[in-house]
């Protein structure tokens, strides 16, 4: 059954996080009974509804489980009344935390690793999730346009972003300490990107070493670019990547 569910993800076209958060998920309902999805019922999933909303999960993580519980019913194992049984959480509305300038400088200064360092930058310069930043690619940059492709963004849905002039040059800069010919922020394994978690703790140290203790994460950073960065574009590429690639290199040789 687990197998079968990972197809279906795939045969839909949803990403591989999809997949690993959907199982995940399932794994997480089936041990709390002690029992097989396929064994358990509506009754079930009602009970660990509840439960869920006594630990106090975040609405995201409430949200997330009944999408997985929805998809192993009503795709993988093909039963709709589940579905109905299931339903979803009122999602609550809360101000975004925003940065302040100084708070942002404070923040990366804090951080050593320049590699890390450039991560975050790029996400306060241009709106990208953690995720989105630590998977692009050298191909992605492209400096006679000034934009980024963000080829993996959430969803599988590409998109284009502005590129500020300033931005380019550090992103240069930083280029020519690794020379990557495939990713812009490389792990040590020079054919893999860096890691989330990798990010992720450094941040939250840099928080500390900071002193601010206001509760963000990394996605502040996407709210202070989203309250003055111009509108992300919403034409989509006309050139493949492959066709961009001499833009971030040849230029910064």
């Amino acid at each position: 059954m687990r197998q079968r569910m990972i197809e279906d993800v795939q045969l839909r076209n949803l990403s591989p996080e999809t997949s690993k958060g959907y199982v995940g998920y399932v794994s997480q309902f089936a041990r709390h009974f002690g029992r097989s999805p396929e064994v358990l019922t509506p009754e079930h999933a009602r009970e660990y509804q509840l439960h869920l909303l006594r630990r106090k999960v975040s609405w995201s993580t409430f949200t997330q489980s009944i999408c997985a519980l929805r998809f192993l019913y009503g795709t993988t194992l093909g039963r709709k009344d589940f579905v109905e049984r299931l339903p979803f959480g009122k999602k609550p509305k809360r101000i975004p935390v925003v940065l302040s300038r100084d708070e942002i400088v404070k923040l990366l200064q804090c951080i050593p690793s320049r590699k890390q360092r450039m991560v975050l930058t790029t996400m306060y310069a241009t709106g990208l999730r953690v995720g989105e930043a630590v998977q692009l690619g050298v191909a992605d940059i492209d400096s006679r346009r000034m934009t980024i492709l963000v080829a993996r963004g959430k969803g599988n849905k590409q998109r284009l972003v502005p590129l500020s002039p300033k931005l380019l040059t550090e992103l240069r800069l930083f280029w020519q300490t690794h020379r990557n010919p495939v990713w812009l922020f490389p792990s040590r394994l020079p054919d893999r990107h860096l890691g989330i978690a990798v990010v992720e703790k450094s941040y939250k140290k840099a928080k500390q070493s900071a002193g601010l203790t206001r509760r963000f994460s990394t996605h502040a950073l996407r709210h202070y670019a989203a309250s003055w960065i111009m509108p992300t574009l919403s034409c989509q590429p006309t050139r493949s990547p492959a066709n961009l690639s001499g833009s971030l290199l040849s230029d910064a040789a």
